[in-house]
């Protein structure tokens, strides 16, 4: 497993510009020669999934999935990000936990299956995308063909608890209209800045009163903030226009529509009670929404019952960060989160797994996996 993962992160896979390509080229032959009949998917220009299947009689289909690409290295590391280095438990490297590490060890628990295959019926996939560090295109892409998956395990550092619910991410872009002047005269023209100040104070108002006091049991509370303003012609120019990028934090229970009327409504409201006139223009891309699975769900249970027997928790948790599952839910899919290391340190210099955790990780996947498949359709 560390000789598998060494060669993985040696594949640089940085996103922006993504290049998953020749990692998924190595993934591919990985499961090839485990037993999987393996499609690569191209999403793009260089950005590629690998879809691997093995059928093993009647039943269901349980898939394991994680993501290909990693966030820039950046600098501040000890050792070069993209060679893993061991030491003191832990192996260093960019991807080690998010989420290389969880990749490997899916790979190392469908081996088991694959050789323990008299033991359960179904189908076992193998779902490794592109992009989820940035808009989740590959995860898009392939719940787009409506493949018939009954469990998913997503594999992203947890530190091997089992997270049932996370949230989810919409990017609205609010244009404020002005009119322009001359700056030597600006009581003859409408500044777009002015009024965007107005909002920017509305967006802080209604995200303390109203956004924020929903809230989840395991991931928290929704929220509502601006993270970039751009605006203005010239020095001389009294704007017409200022442009914000708001983020937006979904709980489950929340939808992308509802979150957009509501935002709507507060615009509407500001132009009717003060004329200042904004509206939403357009989106950036995010990974996608919020979503979780019910905690008495059979599978929860398998796969907390099997996160237990690796020393962590047995109780479901949130996941902070938005992911993949949201995808593998809309396909009617039960899912869960989990995954060796932390969150703590993924994206940061010097990210690690630690060894005992990764290998942990190899044996959680393999129990969750083989409970599931013995569930339904199996002959043992």
């Amino acid at each position: 497993m560390i000789d598998r993962l060494e060669r993985l992160v040696a594949i640089n896979t940085e996103n922006p510009p993504g290049r998953e390509s020749e990692a998924a080229a190595f993934l591919a032959a990985e499961l090839g020669q485990i037993g999987f009949t393996v499609e690569q998917q191209d999403v793009g220009p260089g950005r590629v999934n690998v879809v691997a299947r093995f059928d093993n009689g009647p039943g269901p289909c349980l898939a394991f999935n994680s993501h290909i690409d990693v966030v820039p290295a950046g600098s501040g590391w000890s050792h070069p990000a993209f060679q893993l280095h061991a030491r003191d438990g832990r192996l260093y490297g960019r991807g080690s936990c998010d989420a290389k590490g969880p990749i490997v060890a899916m790979l190392e628990a469908a081996r088991m299956m694959i050789a323990g295959r008299d033991d359960w019926r179904g189908s076992l996939l193998a779902v490794f995308v592109a992009d989820e560090e940035a808009e989740s295109r590959g995860a898009k892409a392939y719940a787009a063909g409506r493949p018939t998956i009954d469990y998913a395990v997503i594999g992203e550092p947890t530190s091997n608890g089992v997270a049932i619910a996370h949230k989810g991410s919409l990017r609205p872009i609010v244009r404020v209209t002005g009119v322009t002047a001359h700056s030597g005269s600006p009581e003859l023209g409408v500044n777009a800045i002015f009024h965007a100040a107005a909002l920017l104070r509305a967006i802080e108002v209604h995200h303390r009163d109203h956004v924020c006091k929903r809230h989840h049991p395991l991931v928290g509370a929704a929220s509502l903030t601006v993270t970039r303003i751009n605006g203005g012609l010239a020095d001389n120019i009294i704007p017409d226009g200022c442009e914000l990028l708001l983020d937006r934090r979904l709980i489950p229970g929340e939808s992308e529509a509802d979150a957009i009327a509501e935002l709507e409504r507060l615009l509407k409201d500001l132009h009717k009670q003060h004329g200042i006139a904004a509206e939403i223009v357009g989106f950036k891309p995010t990974t996608g929404g919020a979503t979780e699975t019910a905690a008495d769900h059979p599978l929860v249970r398998a796969a907390t019952s099997a996160a237990s027997t690796v020393g962590a928790s047995g109780d479901p948790t949130g996941f902070a960060a938005a992911c993949d599952l949201v995808h593998f839910r809309t396909l009617g899919a039960a899912g869960v989160v989990v995954g060796p290391g932390s969150l703590a340190v993924a994206h940061k210099p010097d990210e690690f797994v630690p060894v005992d955790e990764f290998v942990g990780a190899s044996r959680l996947y393999l129990g969750t996996a083989l409970d599931m498949l013995h569930r339904a359709g199996s002959t043992r």
